[in-house]
Parts: structure tokens; sequence; C-alpha cells
């Protein structure tokens, strides 16, 4: 694993450099925050496209036997049946079902996957997995570093990839491909986390730069795509409702009161089912039954303030819950957050406690933007 105490670069970091990049750390490695404004990146993937490293993602290889098996094992999502060429959604739960990641899987073939997890957990997530391998063959390798990974995201990028390969804009929603360019291998997957259009792309380290000579090489205009910043890419997810991890999500946090319960399979093991029953999957049962105490919600503020990480939510006297994430949101024009109260609260309208003064704000059904 890396040293954390030295900040790592990406493959485009020099790119970035170039571009006028604000760079800051961001779980240890020098990333982009912004390229000028964080509002005009938001609106530019809005309305156009925008490219984002996320070369700081973690990049997990899974290959042998048990390699589903030990992924069912890790994963709150059933593994076993996924197809080729399929990518699932997934959590990693501890025993008490609190998540230590939100993760994508992706099936290449029946003894080969790899996962992608949030890059600050990168190394919670090998020493997870370390600890709970025994009895499977399996051997797990992180790509990470020997690696680059982009998002390309916005409502005209599907066309700029048609000029690469007519498969590509045929591509489903969380499916992926493998293609040859040149003498890389490249993975082009279609799942996003800003309620746009686009693809990811993951590549070999050293053909990184020129993958993004090609990609503007057929652009003829170039405010068709812009780099995007991490200012922008927290913007997007929280307009569409997606929840971020050490937010939405920690290790005291489940996944069904984060309203991910989709990507919760809670018979593995059981019954005719024969996948791997998963690290929390009785904890995650009992949730399931008697509920957590708490649940997430959309809230919407008016005025320009926006709440943030933290901040009491409030009725009456009461605090009822605490606000996940906070913006003003460039889309809408007014603050928006997301919060988890107390499950048994049905009101439509709570103050939040901004400290000196409290701000009404109403609830609202997530996700706030659909495209």
């Amino acid at each position: 694993m890396t040293n954390t105490q030295e900040l790592l670069h990406t493959p485009f970091h020099s790119y970035h450099l170039d571009e006028g990049a604000k760079m800051v750390d961001f779980a240890g490695w020098e990333m982009p925050l912004h390229y000028g404004s964080i509002i005009d990146e938001h609106l530019q993937v809005r309305s156009s496209g925008g490219l984002f490293d996320v070369s700081h993602m973690g990049r997990l290889r899974f290959k042998g036997k048990d390699a589903c098996r030990l992924l069912d094992r890790l994963c709150t999502r059933q593994i076993l049946g996924m197809d080729d060429g399929q990518i699932r959604y997934s959590l990693i739960c501890n025993d008490a079902g609190g998540c230590l990641d939100d993760v994508l899987v992706y099936k290449e073939g029946d003894a080969n996957y790899s996962m992608v997890c949030n890059g600050a957990n990168r190394g919670k997530i090998w020493k997870h997995i370390e600890d709970n391998k025994e009895g499977f063959v399996c051997k797990i390798k992180d790509e990470t570093e020997g690696t680059a990974m982009i998002a390309v995201q916005g409502p005209k990028v599907m066309e700029l990839l048609s000029h690469f390969s007519s498969e590509i804009p045929n591509l489903k929603r969380y499916r992926f491909v493998t293609k040859n360019l040149l003498i890389a291998k490249v993975m082009i997957s279609r799942t996003g986390y800003t309620g746009e259009d686009g693809v990811e792309i993951i590549l070999p380290k050293g053909f990184a730069q020129k993958a993004i000579n090609m990609m503007f090489k057929h652009v003829d205009d170039r405010n068709l795509i812009k780099p995007t910043g991490l200012g922008a890419r927290d913007s997007l997810r929280l307009e569409a409702g997606m929840p971020l991890y050490g937010h939405e999500l920690d290790e005291v946090t489940d996944p069904i009161s984060a309203g991910l319960k989709f990507a919760v399979k809670l018979d593995k093991g059981e019954g005719d089912n024969e996948a791997e029953p998963c690290i929390g999957q009785s904890a995650l049962r009992h949730i399931s039954d008697h509920g957590s105490g708490k649940k997430l919600v959309g809230l919407r503020l008016d005025g320009k303030r926006s709440p943030r990480q933290g901040m009491p939510v409030c009725t009456g006297e009461s605090v009822i819950g605490v606000i996940t994430s906070g913006c003003f949101s460039p889309t809408f024009g007014y603050p928006i957050a997301m919060a988890y109260v107390s499950s048994d609260f049905s009101g439509d309208s709570v103050s939040i406690d901004f400290g000196r003064q409290q701000h009404d704000a109403n609830i609202v059904q997530l996700p706030f933007y659909k495209a």
C-alpha cells in the first residue's frame, strides 16, 4: 500500500497543472479542486460535458476459483449470478452492519472480478479483505497506482465517444466493455456519479496522457467538454442524491438507513440461495425488520446560506437529526442538503441550527435532480 505521508500524483497531474487547477490534498492524493469556478464547472456538466480525474479511487483485482464466493462474503449485494460485463453497486459492512465503504464490482469472467472503492478507504478495505480471505482460493491485487481512471459525464458525452467506437453509445447502464486502444487495454463502463449520462475509463498509467490527447482530438468545440474538479463533483452528486462516504455513509451507519436497501441481499446462503452470506447480514436483517431509528431525507432551503455537515436539524426545541451534506445548488439556485432525522418524524418541515440563528427547511424527495 502507499505511504500516506507523501501526496500521491495521478497520471494526469501535469495535465491539471497545465489547465490551471487549484490542487488540494484529497485522501493522500494531490487532486484538482477546480480550474477556476466550481459553479461554472457544475453547469458545464449539466449542459454539455465534464472530464473528471478519479484515479485516486482504489482499483482491486480478484482472481481465482473462489473470487465470486469471497466477494459475496464481502459485499451486501449478491455477486453470484452476475453476467460477464456487468457491474453491481454494493456496500461492504462490518459485523454490526455499519458501512466500511460503498463499491462497484465488475465481472470480467467466472474467476476474474475487479472492485472500485473510495480512495480514502483503500487501505481499510485492503486490510478488511486480508482479514477475511482465509479459506478462499483467490489472489487479490491492488492495481490502483499502475492504472488511471477518468469519468466523462454530461448530456453530450456519448456523442463525443461515438468517434471512438459505435459500441460505446449502445452500452447499457451498469455494463462495461474492454477495448484494445493501440497497445493499451481499456475498460469502459457506464455508471456515473453526477446524475448525468457518461462513462468511466480505466486504462494503463502510461497511456493516460495519450488518451486525453486522443479524446480532445475529436472535439472541434473545446467548450463541449472541459476538465472538472472535485468541488463540482461533490455538488453534482449531492443534487443527484448520491451518498458520499464520510457524510451519508460511515462505520456506524447502515445502508438501509441510507436508502440503499436495493443494494442489500438479506437472504444470501439461505434456502435455495447458494451465495455466500455477507459479513453483517444478520445485523442488517435485524435493522430491516426493526429499524435503526434514523432515516435519510432531502432538504430545501430559501436564501443563499448553505447547511454544512454536522449542523443540528430541529423541530421546535427538539433536535431530531443532523446535516450530512449541504451546498448551494447551481442548477436550482437555492441551498439543498441531506440529513439523517429520527425515523418516527413525519413532518414536512424542520429548522436548521446555523449557530446564531435557525433557518427553515422543507423536506423533499430524493434525488433533487434527475436528467
